[in-house]
């Protein structure tokens, strides 16, 4: 018995020495950009290139309109989420598709999408120019540009979330005189809370990455519509350093994002087993 055992274990072993030796050059092609990167940059040169007027002017511009956009991400995707979660109807998978195409297309053609629907000869934007609002080349239509491409992230893993909560127990809830709107806050959202946070800090990570849209929506205007990632492309004309700063702390808020992300859907599903 114990030799069986210990032929088994041999064997899955040899079959796992063969993944890692499979996966090694996926693993170092994600990688090697990563370090690249970081070497390519002294720390002393990184703090100066962070430091600058460009830098700093993007950063605190990302910093605002990334929460202004993750803000209406959960404004306007939890209904939805939850709709599209705990509903059928007619038309559901036309809609299901519909949230997941700002995700499939390219930045650059969301972009153009946003231009002829919010633009000033758009089709909505036409009547917003008679009215005196301009959307398009404004921090405005930065939030908007990265709301467009954020949003599928939010929905995905609050839907998800909505999921994975035993529908019996809302309508125990309901069958006790709790009504729909109480059973929601004291006992849905309670148990989608982790998947919600994770959705809203994926979300806001890929609304700090957002580039293509963003361009071609709204341009890049220092201190107005030049984000990190816009700043990156103008400083690689004329302070490569800088770029490869600002490159480098993108990253770091990626990362950042990612594993508390991971963190807080492990944590709720730690506390929900």
């Amino acid at each position: 018995m114990a030799r069986s055992e210990r032929s088994t274990s041999h064997g899955i072993n040899e079959n796992l020495s063969g993944a890692w030796l499979a996966s090694l050059p996926t693993f170092l092609f994600i990688a090697l950009p990563f370090i690249g990167l970081v070497l390519a940059v002294h720390p002393k040169e990184w703090l100066n290139g962070i430091r600058s007027d460009t830098a700093q002017q993007a950063l605190w511009l990302t910093l605002r309109t990334t929460s202004i956009s993750t803000a209406l991400c959960f404004c306007f995707g939890m209904p939805a989420a939850y709709l599209l979660a705990r509903t059928r109807f007619w038309g559901k998978e036309i809609l299901d598709t519909l949230t997941d195409l700002p995700s499939t297309i390219p930045p650059v053609v969301a972009g153009v999408a946003l231009l002829f629907a919010f633009g000033r000869y758009g089709l909505i934007g036409k009547y917003l120019t008679v009215a005196g609002i301009t959307i398009g080349f404004t921090t405005t239509a930065v939030v908007m540009a990265q709301t467009f491409i954020a949003l599928p992230y939010f929905l995905k893993s609050a839907r998800s979330g909505f999921e994975s909560v035993d529908i019996k127990l809302e309508h125990t809830a309901r069958l006790l005189g709790i009504s729909r709107i109480k059973t929601f806050f004291s006992i849905t959202l309670p148990l989608v809370r982790p998947a919600i946070v994770a959705g809203l800090v994926l979300a806001w990570a890929r609304a700090l990455s957002e580039f293509g849209a963003t361009m071609m929506f709204a341009g890049s205007f220092p201190g107005r519509t030049q984000t990190l990632s816009l700043a990156v492309v103008s400083a690689m004309d004329s302070d490569t350093q800088t770029a490869v700063a600002i490159s480098t702390l993108s990253v770091i808020f990626g990362v950042s994002a990612l594993i508390a992300a991971k963190l807080i859907l492990r944590a709720g599903g730690e506390s929900r087993a």
